[in-house]
């Protein structure tokens, strides 16, 4: 008698599914192999060491800025712990009408300076990243060509001159107007944005003011917010234009010019037109008022930069990252 064999089916067959991972209760990923104590230590030191590195600086400078000269004698120079605290120079320093008018004059100069120059790069960025642009190959090439070869300080000088820029506002603006490694950042965001997203626009009747406003500039506020935090840094440091075309006239003066004056020459501001004024200085310590200067310049950028911050982070990380 013969005994017939049946095929067995997968459904025959017990199969046992492998038991569920437990996710790690610190969160972090199953691949990821725990830190070693060792590791731990090292990213410790290395985020105090450069924290250290940033604060102690500044916190001497603030610091000493508000000692009194008997505190930086028995110091030796630059205070890291006060005696005495004191505000002296910060009152000497704003009472001064020279001091105010020069803070009135950067912040204008910034504001104006950092408004014309996104202007400018925003419109000059966006005609390059449209491929059917006329002649933005030509003009692209031009530019990066500037980026290495100038006609250098002499030629600049005699044509903004020439131009009788010699004592005008517009010469601490326009000659710097242009950052062509900004407009480079922008058109390579610019160039990354949806071309679907462009074309039904045109078809929607769209032109190119519309969609720069409406859809391009919407989709790179990280990356505008950065560059403008660029430019608005730039003519709020800047002195240099100051030295070239207007050295004399002290009322428009901005403040960094006029502070970098007061600590090359360390004995009053030029053009105060406050009778105590120099009176007033002798009995404030010097190097107490040096870094009341440098304090009052970081005050500006410290207030704005939180604004910006998070989107600073994204302009950076942006397009750092493919995947």
């Amino acid at each position: 008698m013969t005994q017939t064999l049946t095929p067995r089916t997968t459904t025959d067959v017990e199969t046992t599914p492998p038991p569920p991972r437990r996710p790690r209760r610190d969160g972090r990923p199953v691949w990821e192999e725990p830190p070693t104590a060792l590791g731990q230590t090292g990213k410790g030191l290395t985020l105090g060491g450069v924290l250290a590195v940033m604060l102690v600086p500044l916190w001497i400078v603030v610091v000493t800025s508000l000692s009194t000269q008997a505190s930086i004698n028995r110091a030796g120079g630059l205070v890291i712990w006060p005696d005495e605290i004191t505000f002296e120079a910060y009152r000497v320093m704003l009472g001064d009408s020279t001091v105010r008018t020069a803070l009135l004059v950067s912040l204008g100069i910034t504001a104006v300076g950092t408004a014309v120059s996104m202007a400018v790069s925003i419109m000059c960025a966006y005609g390059l990243s449209r491929s059917r642009s006329l002649g933005h190959r030509f003009l692209l090439a031009l530019l990066v060509i500037t980026m290495f070869v100038n006609g250098g300080l002499i030629p600049t000088f005699l044509v903004v001159t020439g131009l009788g820029g010699y004592g005008e506002w517009w010469a601490l603006i326009l000659p710097s107007a242009v950052s062509v490694f900004n407009i480079l950042i922008l058109r390579s965001f610019y160039s990354s944005t949806s071309a679907d997203l462009i074309e039904a626009a045109r078809i929607d009747g769209a032109g190119d003011w519309r969609i720069l406003w409406s859809i391009v500039m919407p989709t790179s506020r990280a990356v505008t917010a950065v560059i403008a935090l660029f430019y608005g840094v730039g003519y709020w440091n800047s002195f240099f234009n100051v030295m070239l075309y207007m050295p004399t006239d002290s009322e428009k003066w901005p403040l960094q010019y006029v502070l970098l004056t007061y600590v090359n020459r360390g004995n009053g501001l030029p053009g105060s037109v406050n009778a105590g004024f120099g009176s007033q200085f002798a009995q404030t310590a010097p190097l107490s008022l040096q870094m009341a200067v440098v304090v009052l310049t970081l005050v500006p950028l410290l207030i704005v930069y939180p604004f910006v911050q998070k989107h600073f982070r994204t302009g950076v990380l942006t397009g750092a990252i493919k995947g």
